[in-house]
């Protein structure tokens, strides 16, 4: 890789850092191609995006950035994932990979500039996500008129109930 190359490398990995609200470091060391491809994939349909990246590189890129506390942390062999929109659907998506592959490890990553271990990426991937969190929001919003009308309704029945057994005494 000739200068040209690392510096639109440093470039691109600095701009997806600087949009990025999440970026997990992880280990895919002993993965094939297809279940990489597999991964990428998954994470592309969620606004995230998949990196494998040189250490130095990745050092440089992130220097100036809401994620530069990574790194100091960066050994061995090691892919970033930048998600841009929902963290914990970031964090969802990698952490059910890392159930289905065992050679899969989340190491680290940082959450709009907080540093997180393995064990607060996993705690963060089971939260709901953004979309399930404005459902119960909305189903909340909607049980109360819901329950409104049918209070409402209860009480014309039992009126209508109460006219009709006065209608019935009546004629009887």
């Amino acid at each position: 890789m000739n200068r040209a190359e690392k510096a639109q490398v440093i470039q691109d990995l600095h701009d997806k850092a600087q949009k990025a609200s999440i970026a997990l470091v992880t280990d895919f060391r002993g993965l094939k191609v297809e279940e990489i491809n597999e991964l990428r994939s998954t994470l592309r349909q969620n606004n995230v995006d998949y990196q494998v990246v040189k250490n130095t590189l990745a050092r440089i890129a992130l220097e100036d950035s809401q994620h530069a506390l990574l790194k100091d942390e960066l050994r061995d062999t090691c892919a970033v994932a930048f998600g841009y929109d929902d963290p914990v659907v970031a964090a969802k998506e990698l952490a059910n990979f890392a159930k289905k592959h065992k050679k899969f490890a989340l190491r680290f990553g940082s959450l709009e500039g907080k540093y997180l271990d393995a064990d607060q990426i996993k705690d963060l991937s089971e939260l709901p996500s953004h979309e399930e969190l404005l459902g119960k929001l909305l189903g909340t919003f909607n049980a109360v008129p819901t329950q409104f009308v049918g209070l409402f309704a209860n009480l014309l029945r039992n009126l209508m109930y109460a006219l009709k057994a006065i209608e019935e005494q009546k004629q009887g």
